[in-house]
């Protein structure tokens, strides 16, 4: 490491303490928010005309002009009104869902970490200002163009701007860039640019931001353009029969316009928006924020969730459980960050012999520390301890603590730190300076892993004892414990760079730690496999480590416990790997093997130890190349590329760097796995819901051409006027349609396999079940207006609302949960149209634009009739025509079955 990348701590605050409140608000006022150019907010005027350009709306618009021109004045009414309320609700739909869009895009805005009136805060990176002094670590996005004022071994990935794929190493006085990343290191600068000024906003500048449609929404109006084609070649047929049968051409023109517009819901790309952007707003209160507005759907086909350890499946909370030392080995007790256990040996309270050694270790591992421990605001409500910074080092303080040491802000203050080498992936171990309290004294303080500091080159340990200390980190290691060795010695001098003070040290023992599973990780893997959803482990750690874990949670079988000769890289002696005698599933690979090629399929393996980026891709790939939807979790700056790849990136929210939360699909505020779950099964029921929609809103429309089609052949010339059909088509695709997006989940809903990502979106049994249910529909209308022909009554207005009353039936038929209270606005909005539907035959001015007549008790009751033969249809059909054979049901892949990617082959 070069000396530009250590940095002395002064001993006293330097000239870097930031902007006031005032002045960053000041500046704020002149220079405007650190953000690119924003697309400005669609005028009323531009939405409107985008619904008025829809064809079929031009269509209505030339229905209205003929109709005028014919002097049918009450069904130019009717068509106006559809015209204004379709266009109306389109228009509040594209608003509101812009807002619920808007409302996520602020929740997962990213922050920066700031030092204002000297002290550190995090404000939004849009409240960045020139002037304001950013304190950066690894992990974080630069919020603004800055220049470097310290620097501790920083490195920073700026591909995003220049393409170059390798990082690039900032001492002080370095420009830095708006949008680069810190890869390593921490650092302090001065912003110099925000916003449009910025190099990000320059280039931004350049960029085209037209917006891009969904896929689901690209599927649906390819649907859309087909339905309309068509129907479309229907109402021709209509127009041309009636022209037969001698009707006045005006008259049928606007009958078969009046008839395209009701059997194809026009509207539905913008309510599919609006389902998709409220659901993700609905993920929001279950602790799920969607930053992609696609994500939604795409979740509801997630078939393998690729999951981290730490912090993930386990608590991310490190505990000390074992330390040893040349003396001896003492075990400690407690839970999370909590300084409260006691130091046992021989399973006894340790005595202060057994003590002596203990505290000199753990003396070391505070001094070579930058995290702290908070304790919570008000300890009666049951709040914990938490970290502030790396978890193991807080463990460690936490472990100092219960061995009796004063807190590390006491040591420090005792030696205070005067230079250090910070911990880098090359070097593995960290080093500290301190004063030692006698004049020209240095104390030095080493911490790292075993393998970098069990080394004759660091310690002056004869080799017998360093041989001695490796057999038992190997056995620790063997029980899934992360172990860290400690060292320390005395210096006259403080060298230059630092890390020549790693030499001729003493070994002070090694410290196991143990991040212990969630307590709901087992159960979270089994809901996953129960819905389909296969889990893989795939973590950077120890192999003995991965393996302990995984067999905890139920991922593989066995006990996780393996032997102190397994090698680093948990490979066997022949450089074979470990299967525990469970097939490709229950073994452990490594990076080391993926590499080298020694796995003939990755989709066979469910533990992944010792990976880098560029294996997590590899592993991600090879699942989608099978036709997998993989959702990839992650929180660290090398799990980027990963959660980008994914079909579906997951980062933690509290714990998770920039990186992982701007690359990601979906952000965990809660940091649990289970919401992954809960996710998953909230784009299920979105996805439910639009096909549910589409089964009722096709099946309606198929209903209402039918009966056009085969009324006149049973003696009803012009079964339904233009008014009538578009008021029946307000009805049911107004209130109830969007009604039905709010519908619950399904029973079993995270029973059954995921949704192939390849399925149509009428896939699966919905077309059949649509044109049966629009046949059984035609069949009861016309049936009720053939009986009311044969009793002389307004046969007419009893097809219009039978018509009516068995869409709404089916509406009712098609819940999931009959009677659910969950959704009290869908049996609100079938009432409320019925109502309406009521008042076109009651009230007079409707009575006269509708050209209907007033029905008396036989007329109402034949028409009533539909609602239970609509209600009883869409019960009967809902389950039909779905797919059987393996694809029925789910059986849950046990641990280590490698059988599950098989049957999930099928299902798909």
């Amino acid at each position: 490491m070069s000396a530009a990348a250590e940095r002395a701590v002064p001993s006293a605050p330097g000239p870097m303490d930031g902007l006031t409140e005032a002045e960053a608000a000041r500046r704020l006022a002149d220079t405007g928010r650190n953000e690119v150019a924003a697309r400005g907010p669609v005028p009323l005027r531009t939405r409107i005309l985008a619904q008025l350009r829809d064809p079929l709306i031009l269509v209505l618009l030339g229905a209205v002009v003929l109709t005028l021109a014919i002097r049918d004045h009450p069904d130019a009414i009717v068509i106006a009104l559809v015209v204004v309320v379709n266009t109306t609700v389109g228009v509040v739909q594209e608003i509101r869902a812009d807002n619920a869009v808007a409302a996520l895009s602020a929740l997962s805005a990213p922050h920066a970490h700031v030092r204002r009136g000297g002290a550190g805060r995090s404000v939004p990176a849009t409240e960045v200002v020139p002037g304001d002094v950013l304190v950066l670590g690894e992990g974080d996005i630069v919020a603004a163009d800055a220049e470097l004022a310290e620097a501790s071994a920083l490195l920073l990935d700026e591909s995003m701007l220049t393409g170059e794929s390798v990082p690039v190493d900032k001492a002080a006085g370095a420009a830095l860039s708006a949008g680069t990343v810190v890869v390593r290191g921490r650092g302090v600068a001065s912003v110099t640019a925000t916003g449009a000024a910025s190099a990000l906003g320059r280039i931004a500048a350049l960029l085209d931001d037209r917006r891009e449609p969904t896929p689901l929404q690209r599927r649906l109006a390819s649907l859309g353009r087909v339905l309309a084609a068509v129907t479309l070649a229907l109402c021709v047929l209509v127009f041309a029969l009636g022209l037969v049968r001698g009707l006045p051409p005006g008259t049928m023109a606007v009958t078969a316009i009046s008839l395209a517009v009701a059997a194809v819901p026009e509207s539905l790309p913008a309510v599919v928006t609006l389902a998709l952007a409220l659901g993700a707003r609905r993920m929001v209160a279950r602790h799920a924020l969607v930053r992609r507005l696609p994500a939604v759907e795409t979740l509801g086909s997630v078939s393998v969730l690729a999951t981290d350890k730490t912090g993930t499946l386990t608590e991310g909370r490190m505990v000390v459980e074992r330390i040893w030392t040349p003396a001896g080995s003492v075990e400690l007790t407690g839970v999370g960050y909590e300084p409260e256990g006691e130091v046992l040996a021989g399973g006894r309270p340790a005595d202060a012999p057994a003590l002596a050694p203990v505290r000199e270790l753990l003396t070391v591992t505070s001094l070579c520390n930058d995290a702290a421990l908070r304790p919570p605001d008000d300890p009666e409500s049951g709040a914990r301890w938490t970290a502030l910074g790396d978890p193991m080092e807080a463990a460690l303080l936490t472990a100092a603590a219960k061995a009796g040491l004063p807190g590390r802000p006491d040591l420090a203050a005792d030696r205070p730190r005067i230079a250090e080498a910070p911990f880098d992936s090359l070097r593995k171990r960290m080093t500290t300076l301190h004063t030692d309290g006698r004049p020209g004294r240095v104390l030095v303080c080493l911490k790292g892993a075993p393998e970098a500091v069990l080394d004759p080159a660091v310690l002056d340990d004869p080799p017998d004892a360093l041989e001695h200390a490796r057999q038992e980190a190997a056995r620790l290691a063997g029980h899934g414990y992360r172990v860290l060795a400690a060292a320390s010695g005395v210096r006259d001098d403080v060298p230059d760079p630092v890390t020549a003070a790693e030499t001729r040290l003493t070994l002070r023992g090694l410290v196991a730690l143990h991040d212990p599973p969630r307590a709901t990780a087992a159960t979270t893997l089994a809901d996953c496999r129960a819905a389909g959803i296969t889990p893989v482990l795939i973590t950077g750690d120890h192999p003995a480590t991965a393996r302990a874990v995984a067999a905890r949670v139920g991922l593989v079988p066995g006990t996780g416990v393996r032997t102190p000769a397994d090698s680093e890289d948990g490979g066997t002696e022949d450089g074979g790997t470990e299967d525990g005698g469970t097939g490709d599933g229950g073994r452990v690979v490594t990076g080391a093997d993926v590499a080298g090629g020694r796995v003939a399929d990755l989709t066979a393996v469910r533990v992944f130890a010792r990976t880098d980026p560029q294996q997590k891709l590899e592993i991600v790939e090879a699942w989608r190349t099978r036709g997998a939807v993989t959702a990839m979790t992650g929180d660290g700056v090398n799990d980027g590329p990963a959660l980008h790849r994914a079909d579906i990136g997951v980062a933690m929210g509290a714990r998770g760097t920039e990186v992982a939360r701007q690359a990601a699909d979906l952000v965990l505020t809660d940091d649990e796995l289970s919401t992954v779950v809960t996710a998953v099964e909230e784009g299920r029921r979105v996805y439910d819901n639009i096909r549910r929609f589409l089964v009722y809103g096709m099946a309606g429309g198929a209903a209402e051409i039918l009966v056009m089609l085969a009324g006149p052949f049973l003696g009803l010339p012009l079964p339904l006027r233009a008014g009538q059909i578009l008021w029946i088509n307000l009805l049911t695709h107004g209130l109830t349609g969007v009604a039905m997006g709010a519908e619950p989940a399904a029973p079993g809903t995270m029973r059954r396999p995921p949704r192939p990502p390849s399925q149509h979106i009428l896939g699966g049994g919905a077309w059949q079940r649509l044109l049966l249910l629009g046949v059984l529909v035609t069949a009861a209308s016309l049936g009720a207006a053939l009986a009311a022909r044969g009793l002389g009554l307004a046969w007419q207005s009893v097809l219009f609302t039978a018509l009516l009353a068995a869409q709404l039936g089916v509406v009712l038929g098609l819940r999931a949960r009959l009677l659910t209270r969950q959704n009290p606005f869908l049996p609100l909005a079938v009432l409320a149209s019925a109502l309406l539907g009521a008042a076109a035959l009651y009230v007079p001015f409707l009575r006269s634009v509708l050209e209907t007549e007033a029905l008396g008790a036989a007329g109402l009751g034949l028409a009533a009739l539909g609602a239970p033969v609509g209600f009883f249809a869409a019960r009967l059909l809902r389950t039909a025509f779905r797919p059987s054979g393996p694809g029925a049901a789910v059986v849950p892949e046990g641990p280590g079955d490698p059988a599950g990617r098989d049957r999930a082959s099928a299902l798909r």
